[in-house]
């Protein structure tokens, strides 16, 4: 019996590894603050700019279409310089970004600053979840992805709070002005903290610095036609989530996947492409049954319950408390049982909660104890999606991999809700998000419970098995497994 085992866990976290956990984990909470106050207001918000629920829903999406970039980007930073750095960047993009839709006079302009929201969100998830990662011990780091993802969910409970005193008396926009406050997180995690331990010993006293992009440009006719497929992909996306993109939409949909996967065949390289496609594509499903509620509960308790702002805050409390239980349920879940088993159980567990959640109308309590068992199960278990992912690279291109892999995966998100209110002018809203989260939780179990990413990587790559997250552990090997071993 070594050390590790007669130990209790949490002294094997150093008050440091604490410190960079804390400091991350503020960071996340202030993010899920800046992300969820679209979804609140977004009734607001039509009213004011006389929306449809579709075009109303497509604010919440604005966000996700420059994700992709900005996981690369902020990602190859937090290679090429350090995680804390791009930390700091992300977060003053996210704070800034939420600042500007308080003064937003139309669509088009609150569009816009989503669009700023989404690249700093997009760095913010992947510096933050490689900072931690790679700060704590290695068989801790399931724990660590749920503590630290948790902290989004007490963003969306502090947000919650504060819309039924702030919005009823001083309306919607200073709910966005309140969101500059992360400003002052960025400056003290610039000043208070260290840089990751895995970065700073494999990374920061290399000759040599990682340029994760390095593929991409090799060569004056490759750079020419990447910046293309740049400005295609970010173009066609804009179009497909706006108005503009009218009538286009299908064709602009297909122009931006390929371009997408594009980039993501020249970063995996020969041997990993299929990996990162497959990746990206089981990050694109969790998104699209998990994002239906997060983006459009709030909408289905005023109009289709009519529920009050105080009530509407009632329920998101027991939602987003339970988001958060479940990341730590299962950061403790992926040590024990193992990320990938992990993930499998507790999305199936999950499933007896969905249609019973829409049957409930007449009883907030009761909707708010079978919302916190739901979102517990299914949106608590993203919690080890960062470790999920992060594993299956290594340190000099974690980030930037882990940042283009997720927020490209992410457009799920921009595509959810827009799905979830068209899926509503047919049926009822609460029907259309019952029916959504249910088939697509059924996709993604079916996707991580095959091991479809690690199956189909191993067909170009048969030694890509190991876990770098976790030294000389396969990706498919339980907690109880390796602790034999």
């Amino acid at each position: 019996m070594t050390e590790a085992t007669t130990v209790p866990w949490y002294r094997e976290v150093s008050r440091g590894q604490w410190k960079s956990m804390f400091a991350a984990w503020i960071g996340y909470l202030l993010d899920g603050f800046d992300f969820v106050l679209i979804t609140l207001v977004l009734t607001e918000i039509a009213d004011e700019f006389d929306l449809s629920t579709a075009s109303a829903a497509s604010l919440v999406s604005g966000a996700f279409i420059t994700r992709w970039l900005g996981g690369a980007v902020l990602g190859a930073l937090g290679d090429r310089y350090g995680r804390k750095a791009a930390m700091i960047v992300s977060i003053l993009l996210y704070s800034l970004g939420t600042f500007a839709c308080g003064f937003a006079w139309n669509y088009i302009s609150m569009f816009t600053a989503r669009l700023v929201i989404g690249m700093g969100m997009a760095g913010e998830y992947s510096a933050s979840a490689t900072y931690v990662l790679e700060s704590w011990p290695a068989r801790l780091r399931n724990r660590a992805s749920g503590f630290l993802i948790s902290g989004y969910s007490g963003g969306t409970i502090l947000a919650s709070e504060l819309y039924k005193w702030v919005v009823p008396h001083w309306g919607w926009r200073w709910m966005f002005w309140i969101g500059v406050l992360p400003v002052l997180v960025a400056l003290w995690v610039r000043r208070a903290l260290p840089e990751a331990g895995d970065w700073h010993e494999e990374v920061a006293t290399a000759k040599a610095r990682p340029n994760p992009f390095g593929p991409l440009f090799a060569g004056r006719s490759r750079a020419s036609v990447n910046t293309a497929l740049a400005v295609a992909a970010s173009v066609a996306l804009f179009l497909v989530f706006t108005p503009l993109g009218a009538g286009w939409r299908r064709p602009l949909s297909l122009l931006a996947a390929g371009c997408l996967i594009a980039f993501a065949a020249q970063l995996g390289g020969r041997r990993r492409w299929p990996l990162y496609v497959a990746l990206t594509c089981t990050v694109f499903c969790a998104f699209l049954y998990s994002w239906p509620i997060q983006a459009l509960l709030p909408t289905y308790l005023k109009e289709q319950l009519g529920y009050t702002p105080s009530e509407v805050t009632d329920v998101m409390f027991y939602a987003g408390f339970g988001t958060m239980a479940g990341c730590w349920l299962a950061g403790f879940a992926g040590d024990w049982l193992g990320t990938r088993r992990a993930y499998v159980y507790t999305l199936l567990a999950s499933l007896a909660f969905v249609f019973p959640v829409f049957a409930v109308q007449d009883t907030l309590v009761g909707l708010g104890v079978l919302l916190f068992f739901l979102l517990a199960l299914s949106q608590g278990i993203s919690g080890i999606l960062p470790k999920y992912i992060a594993g299956h690279f290594p340190t000099q291109t974690r980030a930037a991999s882990l940042g283009f892999v997720y927020n490209t995966g992410a457009l799920g998100g921009a595509v959810a809700p827009v799905l979830g209110a068209h899926l509503a002018e047919g049926m009822s809203l609460g029907r259309a998000l019952a029916v959504l989260t249910f088939g697509l939780t059924l996709v993604v179990i079916v996707l991580v419970g095959s091991d479809l990413p690690r199956r189909l990587g191993r067909l170009t790559d048969p030694a890509g098995d190991e876990d770098h997250l976790v030294p000389e552990q396969p990706l498919s090997m339980t907690g109880p497994d390796m602790e034999k071993t």
